[in-house]
């Protein structure tokens, strides 16, 4: 049977599983991930779960049809519930919220933690999820953005503990008068790993973010800054204007 075709969003979190782990996908869809996974012989094995009973029974069908249930097992399971440590040496958490992603993650933090790696793709409220990482002693290996369809999708490779080769702000040097604090929100809000290669998908990233704040700037200029709502938008604004900027020359 022909190999399964993935979007470049769920290649690229494929793309980021270590060789011989056995994976576990929660919030699997329709299984083509963990299809993939084992046809590319990256995985070995992997336990491919969903909360709703539709998609994970189109997954068991997707599994069969492909002839590869002796190594991929779905199981209905509301995030990590009816997971069980050992079972697994990765974690796939991808197209979801920021914040059901967090949920899931904090729901069982023993379970959570056992696991070597983790590849997380949210979907949204990516600063604040970075910022759940980083307090929670998630270190960050490594990132992707890519763009699809007129949109930038990011994937994240973390591990607990702040594991060796694992990035975060206290790790890299204070630089242009940026340290402590400001320097956090900045790679929570950009990506440690992300500012560091640059990429060409990361800084038309960054331009297309930067034309928007300025279009934001211009409009409240014309509007006029007499209204002190708007002078603080404004301020609002240019600070994440400036902080655009920095990223685009960080570490160069």
């Amino acid at each position: 049977m022909r190999p399964v075709a993935l979007s470049g969003r769920l290649r690229a979190v494929a793309g980021m599983v270590t060789r011989g782990s056995r994976v576990c996908d929660v919030g699997c869809d329709h299984g083509f991930v963990p299809i993939y996974l084992v046809q590319q012989g990256i995985s070995p094995s992997v336990l491919a779960m969903d909360l709703r009973e539709g998609p994970l029974g189109a997954a068991r069908e997707h599994v069969a049809a492909y002839g590869l249930g002796g190594q991929i097992e779905t199981r209905l399971s509301d995030g990590l519930h009816n997971y069980n440590i050992g079972e697994a040496d990765s974690l796939i958490c991808a197209g979801m919220g920021g914040g059901l992603m967090r949920r899931i993650l904090e729901a069982e933090r023993e379970k959570t933690d056992s696991f070597r790696e983790m590849i997380l793709q949210p979907q949204s409220e990516i600063e604040k999820f970075r910022r759940f990482l980083r307090e929670n002693g998630y270190g960050i290996l490594d990132e992707e953005m890519l763009k699809e369809d007129g949109k930038f999708y990011q994937v994240i490779k973390a591990a607990g503990q702040m594991q060796s080769g694992s990035v975060g702000c206290g790790g890299i040097r204070a630089a242009d008068g940026v340290a402590g604090e400001e320097l956090c929100k900045l790679e929570d809000r950009y990506g440690p790993v992300l500012l560091r290669k640059k990429t060409p998908v990361f800084l038309s990233f960054l331009e297309r973010e930067a034309a928007v704040y300025e279009e934001i700037l211009a409009n409240l200029r014309v509007q006029g800054l007499v209204e002190e709502t708007r002078r603080a938008r404004y301020a609002e604004v240019e600070l994440l204007l400036r902080d655009n900027r920095l990223a685009g020359t960080w570490m160069d």
